[in-house]
């Protein structure tokens, strides 16, 4: 089956529904319809899904076993498996996310919103929707490079409420950095422009924590590195995964997450009604 016509069989079905006896569907179900869409689509893009699942398994064992042995992380563990992980969970859900870009800019470019928006469905369960999915598909492959993490060497010792924040950390970023994506897919004008500006955000746990101490850095990016918002993501994953005493780090990390995702909710939705006007 065609992508034009998976994006056209939901819309079918919202018009099935708008048209039924009663109370039309409200914003949740045609959120889940559109996230249903979503991931109906990228289940058929296999390349994206492959590359999304593959590169950051790929970039861990690369740092792991080409360029860990020459790497001083300044720890009482020796094994570098264990520093990497974290910021290697945090670089897929960046790759994870950018692929929202790609798919909002698509439909945008192809016409859909229009027919969408004559079933009522308006801007927000659309964008809801692609944000759902990669969410869903973001859990998936964190679950594939922790699973191969464990089987490289990695042993996490957090306890229960440890392993709580973990996740609260994780989706949050997921989620913010899903609806960052959202906003630069209605920014961009194609869906290559999309995929290329994302890069940015793939790029943003670089310059962190995330491979090696920012105490090893030139000063100018040392500076950087401590107070942009992926590195006390990195350091609360990292210390709970380990065990270790965190204090209030996951709350900075939590706290960055929650701005960066009002900021990339307000512009998505000033943004779609610029462009749907």
């Amino acid at each position: 089956m065609s992508d034009t016509a998976v994006q056209h069989s939901s819309p079918d079905r919202l018009s099935e529904r708008a048209h039924a006896p009663g109370r039309g569907p409200g914003p949740l179900t045609h959120t889940a319809v559109m996230a249903a869409r979503a991931l109906r689509i990228s289940s058929r893009n296999i390349d994206a899904l492959i590359t999304s699942l593959a590169l950051p398994i790929m970039m861990m064992l690369i740092f792991v076993y080409f360029f860990g042995g020459a790497i001083d992380t300044g720890t009482d563990d020796d094994s570098y498996v264990m520093y990497v992980v974290p910021g290697v969970l945090l670089l897929s859900a960046g790759f994870g996310a950018a692929t929202t870009a790609t798919a909002v800019s698509e439909d945008m470019k192809g016409g859909i919103i229009d027919r969408f928006r004559s079933l009522d469905v308006g801007g927000t369960p659309v964008l809801a929707g692609h944000v759902a999915a990669s969410t869903v598909r973001n859990l998936c492959s964190t679950a594939l490079v922790f699973g191969v993490a464990l089987l490289i060497g990695f042993r996490p010792a957090a306890s229960w409420s440890g392993w709580l924040v973990v996740g609260a950390v994780l989706v949050a970023y997921i989620v913010a950095l899903s609806w960052i994506s959202a906003a630069i897919g209605l920014l961009a004008r194609t869906p290559e422009a999309a995929s290329g500006f994302t890069f940015f955000m793939s790029f943003l746990p670089y310059p962190s924590s995330a491979f090696v101490p920012t105490e090893n850095m030139p000063d100018w990016l040392h500076g950087f590195a401590d107070h942009q918002p992926i590195t006390p993501a990195i350091e609360s994953l990292r210390g709970l995964l380990l065990g270790q005493d965190v204090g209030d780090t996951p709350w900075t990390a939590l706290a960055w997450a929650a701005g960066l995702l009002a900021v990339a909710v307000g512009a998505s939705g000033t943004l779609f009604r610029i462009r749907t006007r």
